[in-house]
């Protein structure tokens, strides 16, 4: 368990009679990637400094983004069960019909998120307390609450490690459309604590890699997300991102063509290959091609399309979304 350097009970997170409140921070339901892990914990632990009793858990399974190297660090969830009254933030997402289970919207006190879709809800909701903005990663905002608080220099080395590794992964080492100059800032000050060496990229996307192969329907099923039929995208929209992409697609495709067809006759994999700086598309069933070609200039061949950039799934929502004129009901993807 990770010491946040507070005992439970001796926070200030509530001026309620009788047990303390907990701030609970926590995450999605499908899944847990490395910005989700990487938020819950640095997050609870600058709570924590603050005077705030907080916990990071969550009951999602994690994805391959947290590949062998990161769970070494030792740098755990919480094992910690909400109780009544307990208060809850939100990292790394903002559809409540996403949230992890254990999250009662009403006891939601803080979103902090870079996806789009919900802003103006918890606007209206939560004011100052929502912070969902279009930046690489939410690590990087989480590293801003702790420059901000004026706490950097306390911040953990594993927090710090976490956080760096976030950015890596959110951004695909700086190459995605999103990346912003203050991804690139709080990485350097992040990895320049966390004294991670100039390799880290290549062997972080790699160890990821060998996670995926190791199983790879499983990292499929979990980084798999079903959309809605009017989002302008496959209804089944399967993302990884790995060193080598041409590698993984050459050796295990008919594998993954068949799973994915398995899961309905519109699907999507987005194949992001890091070495490459490139996208990897695969889509076999012609409407899926014809929704992704609405919204991008490329070229299919025998199901296959590479774009000459790396594009990540919640991009490609922006775009979906830009060609809707009224979004009745907003979606997440992460």
């Amino acid at each position: 368990m990770l010491d946040h350097g507070v005992r439970p009970g001796t926070g200030f997170g509530s001026s309620r009679c009788g047990p303390r409140v907990m701030r609970v921070v926590t995450s999605g339901s499908a899944y847990l990637d490395i910005d989700a892990y990487a938020c819950c914990i640095a997050y609870a632990e600058l709570l924590n400094h603050q005077g705030i009793d907080a916990r990071a858990v969550s009951s999602a399974p994690l994805n391959a983004s947290i590949s062998r190297t990161v769970l070494g660090w030792q740098s755990s969830l919480d094992d910690y069960l909400p109780r009544a009254g307990d208060e809850f933030v939100l990292v790394d997402v903002s559809d409540y019909q996403h949230f992890d289970p254990m999250v009662v919207l009403e006891q939601v006190v803080e979103v902090i998120d870079h996806h789009p879709g919900f802003e103006n809800y918890w606007a209206q909701k939560l004011g100052s307390a929502a912070d969902i903005l279009p930046i690489g990663a939410a690590a990087t905002l989480i590293f801003q609450r702790w420059e901000a608080a004026e706490l950097l220099p306390l911040i953990s080395e594993k927090s710090a490690v976490l956080l760096a590794t976030a950015i890596l992964d959110n951004t695909l080492n700086f190459t995605g459309q999103l990346t912003t100059q203050s991804d690139i800032r709080a990485y350097e000050v992040l990895a320049r604590r966390a004294k991670l060496e100039a390799d880290w990229p290549e062997r972080y996307f790699s160890e990821c890699q060998a996670t995926i192969e190791s199983d790879l329907i499983g990292a499929l099923a979990v980084d798999t997300k079903r959309l809605k039929a009017d989002s302008n995208l496959p209804q089944v929209f399967a993302q990884m991102a790995v060193w080598d992409a041409s590698a993984l697609i050459r050796t295990h495709r008919s594998t993954i063509g068949h799973w994915l067809a398995a899961q309905g006759g519109d699907w999507l994999l987005n194949v992001i290959s890091i070495r490459e700086c490139k996208s990897y598309f695969l889509a076999e069933p012609l409407v899926s091609q014809q929704k992704l070609s609405h919204l991008l200039s490329i070229e299919w061949q025998a199901g296959m399309a590479v774009l000459e950039r790396s594009l990540l799934r919640k991009e490609l929502l922006t775009l979906g979304l830009a060609r809707i004129s009224v979004v009745s009901k907003p979606f997440l993807v992460l």
